[in-house]
């Protein structure tokens, strides 16, 4: 049985280093990533309902996730910042069919130029086989695959640069799937569904901050 732990808030605190080197790539193929540089975690599980913890006052405490708006089956998660410029990525908490928590999704834009318009973070948990990568498929397009780049106590980390294109496929499908496989279980896959609805409104928000 694959093992549906709560994930941390790891991918939101990930840092958007430059995703230009991860195109997308077929079945036949897997691009090379560079390990991300790590900021600070902070306490919060995304899969619980605990709210993020709050000075005396009732303000934020610096470096403390919080959600600033819903969009959809999207929020946009935020740090508080020292100086209240905060941080934003689009989130989404992946379950399975029985509710469990088994994955989550950070993305956020990139600057123009790059060969990818917008990269994520995905985590899933460490019983994760991770020699079949992730595949992730938008509606009824063609999947793509990520190498995994590192594991912690909080799961396993893909990263994820989506093309224009890409972008443009999410903002107009229905959902998205994220495929991976059990390492207890190799013969076996995990499908979870990516809804992309108010994904779009999300990413607009998102991009012009």
């Amino acid at each position: 049985m694959f093992n549906t732990t709560k994930i941390s808030l790891l991918s939101l605190l990930i840092a958007a280093a430059p995703l230009s080197a991860l195109a997308q790539t077929t079945e036949d193929e897997a691009p090379a990533t560079e390990a991300p540089a790590e900021a600070p975690a902070a306490s919060q599980d995304p899969a619980s309902d605990e709210p993020a913890a709050v000075a005396d006052d009732g303000a934020l405490r610096v470096g403390q996730p919080y959600i600033r708006e819903e969009f959809g089956d999207w929020s946009l998660r935020c740090l508080k910042s020292e100086d209240d410029v905060d941080p934003c990525q689009l989130y989404q908490l992946l379950q399975d069919e029985d509710g469990n928590a088994v994955a989550e999704v950070s993305l956020f834009p990139l600057p123009d130029g790059g060969d990818a318009a917008a990269g994520a973070t995905i985590v899933v948990p460490l019983e994760t086989l991770l020699t079949q990568n992730l595949r992730v498929t938008i509606d009824a397009g063609e999947p793509k695959v990520y190498p995994f780049t590192f594991c912690n106590e909080a799961g396993c980390v893909a990263r994820v640069g989506f093309t224009a294109a890409e972008v443009t496929q999410l903002q107009r499908g229905n959902t998205a799937v994220v495929r991976m496989v059990p390492a207890a279980a190799p013969d076996q896959e995990v499908l979870l569904d990516m809804s992309l609805s108010g994904f779009t409104a999300g990413f607009n928000s998102v991009n012009e901050q």
